[in-house]
């Protein structure tokens, strides 16, 4: 359970920092395996404030902010409104304080399907921009400012060309990890040739930069009275189709999901091959995280696209 707060000093610092008279707990709270969380009552409405008590995360909270605010920017797909980010007045830590939607599972097949259509028009929006050669479109992958995929943050240093971005931002990043902790010889060697062979994946595609939410997966989805809302995201510019990598690894998407995405954005050629690719990054990155039983599956990957011929 997330640690309500009693403490007069953070109570007073969160009230003049808002700014806001009123500072009521409403008996909400909630978390993951990385950060936690509690809605307050203020002059502002319900806001959800979450904290993270460890160094660095008020790198992850900004990125978690700028993710947000871009998302909220496009007009696309309903994200709760960033409102500050806060340094721990206690010495160390982070505080991100955001709107309180009151969020249940994604359930409402007709949501869902909505939600499919909204995620194709976001990532569609910048390649509009682009064929249109609107000022405002961007040209290049990555992003204004570093984000984390969980705890562990990606270099998101803008780059012209997206093979290059994903096997050195993404992949080459996770794998570098993993061998500085362990003496893991086959994944080093599968490493070596699945990178060569990367871009053969890519031949013949034209990819261009979209908004991505950048960790999309069941747990990050929800709906409330009008609709679907995406949170927790770690955004950056990049090809549309890595955004259904994790939906695949985890479920909770529908089949009306897919269908109404699909429907915006048809899958081109080589997507599957494509697909597992991306995928490989999660499984990196959990392995990363979590340890050792996300191993077999990352190595299963990249022992598959090395065999395709």
């Amino acid at each position: 359970m997330a640690r309500v707060v009693s403490n007069e000093a953070l109570e007073k610092f969160l009230k003049a920092e808002l700014p806001t008279n009123l500072l009521e707990y409403t008996g909400h709270f909630g978390g993951g395996c990385i950060n936690e969380g509690q809605s307050f009552k203020t002059d502002l409405g319900v806001v959800f404030v979450k904290t993270n008590k460890k160094d660095g995360s008020r790198l992850m909270f900004e990125g978690e902010y700028n993710s947000l605010d871009a998302i909220k920017k496009s007009g696309t797909v309903r994200v709760p409104n960033p409102i500050k980010v806060l340094d721990h007045p206690e010495g160390t830590g982070a505080m991100l304080v955001m709107e309180h939607l009151d969020l249940k599972s994604l359930k409402n097949h007709q949501f869902q399907a909505l939600l499919g259509l909204q995620l194709a028009r976001l990532h569609l929006q910048n390649i509009d921009k682009l064929s249109k050669g609107s000022n405002d479109a961007v040209a290049k992958f990555g992003f204004h400012t570093t984000t984390c995929c969980g705890y562990l943050s990606m270099s998101n240093e803008w780059t012209d060309d997206w093979v290059t971005f994903y096997v050195n931002n993404r992949l080459e990043s996770q794998i570098s990890k993993l061998l500085s902790e362990h003496d893991d010889q086959e994944l080093k060697e599968l490493w070596t040739k699945l990178k060569a062979k990367i871009p053969h994946y890519f031949e013949g595609l034209d990819v261009k930069p979209s908004l991505l939410h950048g960790d999309l997966w069941g747990g990050n989805i929800g709906e409330i009275e009008t609709g679907p809302v995406i949170f927790d995201p770690a955004s950056f510019y990049g090809h549309h189709e890595f955004e259904l990598a994790i939906a695949g690894i985890f479920g909770g998407f529908s089949a009306e999901f897919y269908s109404s995405y699909h429907q915006l954005i048809p899958k081109a050629d080589g997507f599957d091959d494509r697909h597992h690719l991306y995928q490989l990054f999660h499984y990196l990155n959990h392995w990363n995280h979590f340890g050792s039983s996300y191993r077999p599956s990352a190595i299963s990957i990249m022992k598959s696209l090395t065999a395709i011929q």
